[in-house]
């Protein structure tokens, strides 16, 4: 069965980041043989004077393909692991989905979606995992991430928003890779113009700092824009990543 797990809130400005814990999660579940874990999107919320946060108000999640015998299992070690590597001062929250089990994914996404507009309550964040089937659950401190959990989830489910976490590539920039070598050497699942053309797999790419992926159409995309000064056949460069902020 295929599963939505999503974190929130479980870092202050010296620990580890949401998005380490998530990562360390989807580890976790393949090391004990339960199934195999996705990539980890970043999905931005709501950032407020009345909304408590670490740094950037957002929420992590990622997909696991496991066996149901394990769902039980799962749910239970990843609420253990928030309450030992949460940090001090933290108010964790953590949300686990059966995709084929969800009642309303609709409502969800929408939840999802106003996240990153308005304010949420813990009541409406709890009635809507009640009313869907979804395990929602606070790991210390006011539990105020369940909101952002739940969130992570609806936006994920989406399939279009957010960041995948980490680096394609680390001290390359510069370097020029095909398309395909691209798409051969990291978990990108295609590469696309701004625009939304597909680039070809001969295209060639000039990778820039910090080259990241992004979440659209229910995969992990590499956007890239054309070169301000093409040369050597190379017509197109990695978004550069403050041209990120909106996904």
């Amino acid at each position: 069965m295929k599963v939505l797990v999503s974190i929130d809130d479980t870092d202050n400005l010296e620990s580890r980041g949401t998005g380490h814990l998530a990562s360390d999660l989807v580890v976790d579940i393949e090391k004990k043989g339960w199934g195999k874990g996705s990539f980890v999107t970043r999905h931005q919320l709501f950032v407020h004077p009345d909304v408590p946060y670490t740094s950037h108000n957002s929420s992590m999640c990622f997909i696991a393909d496991i066996g149901h015998q394990y769902l039980d299992s799962l749910v239970e070690h990843a609420s253990m692991f928030l309450e030992k590597e949460s940090a001090t001062g933290s108010d964790p929250g953590l949300c686990v989905a059966v995709l084929d089990r969800l009642q309303h994914p609709t409502e969800i996404i929408d939840y999802g979606k106003r996240a990153k507009r308005q304010i949420i309550t813990k009541a409406e964040a709890r009635e809507m995992a009640s009313r869907n089937g979804i395990h929602l659950s606070e790991h210390g401190g006011t539990g105020g991430g369940i909101i952002g959990a739940l969130a992570g989830i609806g936006l994920r489910l989406s399939g279009n928003d957010g960041r995948v976490k980490g680096k394609l590539f680390r001290e390359a920039a510069g370097k020029v890779l095909r398309v395909g070598e691209i798409l051969t050497q990291s978990h990108v699942d295609m590469v696309k113009s701004i625009g939304g053309d597909p680039m070809h797999s001969d295209e060639f790419i000039r990778l820039g700092e910090k080259v990241k992926a992004v979440f659209l159409d229910g995969r992990s995309v590499l956007l890239v824009v054309p070169e301000k000064a093409p040369s050597d056949g190379v017509y197109w460069r990695t978004i550069p990543r403050q041209d990120l902020n909106g996904y």
